[in-house]
Parts: structure tokens; sequence; C-alpha cells
């Protein structure tokens, strides 16, 4: 059973800049789908971002333009780049995995994930 482990967030100005890691303890070479979530206390989990093993990206719309996910399968890691930081990005993010294969669509959906990270805080002060 792979585990997954973020880290990477912290406290900064809006404006400001962060970039989370999530590290698996396996290959993820074959993984399908990775992706990053968030849940900020009283709301429900939401889709940040998703990666493919092809590579191909989905973003939530309120981080188009702001956020960049990325993977390196060579070091079995899953990033995402945050800049342009707001207060409404302050959550609790998670990253996700998922080895079955299912169509990219699916992919921004928390419910298609087996495996997840136990999530690191990302604080933004405006």
């Amino acid at each position: 059973q792979v585990q997954l482990v973020e880290s990477g967030g912290g406290s900064v100005q809006a404006g400001g800049s962060l970039r989370l890691s999530c590290a698996a303890s396996a290959s993820i070479n074959r993984v399908n789908g990775m992706g990053w979530f968030r849940q900020a206390p009283g709301k429900e989990r939401e889709s940040v971002a998703s990666i493919s093993s092809g590579a191909s990206t989905y973003y939530a719309d309120p981080v188009k333009g702001r956020f960049t996910i990325s993977r390196d399968n060579a070091k079995n890691t899953l990033y995402l780049q945050m800049n342009s930081l707001k207060p409404e990005d302050t959550a609790m993010y998670y990253c996700a995995a998922r080895w079955e294969y299912i169509p990219m669509n699916y992919l921004g959906r928390a419910t298609q994930y087996a495996y997840w990270g136990q999530g690191t805080q990302v604080t933004v002060a405006s």
C-alpha cells in the first residue's frame, strides 16, 4: 500500500507563493492520476488540480492561471506551485493518487481516489 506525504505548507501574505510537494512511498510511474484537493473549515473538500499519467492537467476555476501542478516520476513526487495566493486559498491541502485508468474529466472527483496524504496547512493572510 502506497503512502503519500505532503509538505511545503505554511503561512504567507496575500500575493505570496508556496510550493507543495507530495512524496509517494512507491513508484508513481504507473499511477494514472494524481490530484490536489483542499478543504477549508466548514466547507467540503474541493478539487484544486489534477494531472494524468500523460501529463494532461485540470485546474479548478478559482486557481487557473495562479497554480501549476506537475509530477516527477523519477522522484515519485507530485508538486503544486501556488502563486499570487489569496486569503480564500487558506485550507488544508491534500494530495491523492489513483492507479486505475479513468478519463481525465473524472480526475477532479475526490471519490475516484483511493490513496490520500495527511494534508498540509496553507494559510494566506490579507
